[in-house]
């Protein structure tokens, strides 16, 4: 018997499992190229948000982002957005857990919402710009 790696030494889900947990990982996250297209082509129906902090979204974000810190989302600064308004939230990138907090909070206030993991460092990775202010 031959050993096994430490790849395989757990095996695989079975493949209706696996269809069912990645089909479904698309209901909490989108990524960086499909939320290039929607700000470029369109439609954009969504609100994307910076969660990084007002200084680090000033040196650089994603061009219409709203700069929205995870600390500081609450109840009343959402106000302003219909309660069906779809966020996708993004930080500095899968280092980071702050999109993560983002998304707890705006789950927790009942908001519809969705992770972009790849945040800036995908952004900039698929070799789209930033905008600065």
């Amino acid at each position: 018997m031959s050993a096994k790696s430490l790849v395989a030494a757990i095996p695989a889900a079975a493949s209706s499992d696996a269809l069912a947990r990645f089909e479904a990982s698309f209901s909490y996250e989108t990524d960086c190229w499909d939320v290039h297209d929607a700000l470029t082509n369109g439609p954009q129906d969504f609100v994307l948000l910076d969660v990084r902090g007002t200084e680090k979204y000033a040196a650089g974000h994603v061009p219409g982002a709203l700069d929205l810190a995870h600390r500081k989302i609450i109840g009343s600064r959402l106000a302003e957005f219909p309660a069906d308004t779809l966020f996708v939230v993004y930080c500095a990138g899968p280092h980071c857990n702050g999109a993560a907090r983002a998304a707890v909070r705006l789950a927790q206030l009942g908001r519809p919402v969705k992770l972009m993991p790849g945040g800036i460092t995908g952004w900039v990775d698929e070799g789209f710009a930033l905008a600065t202010t």
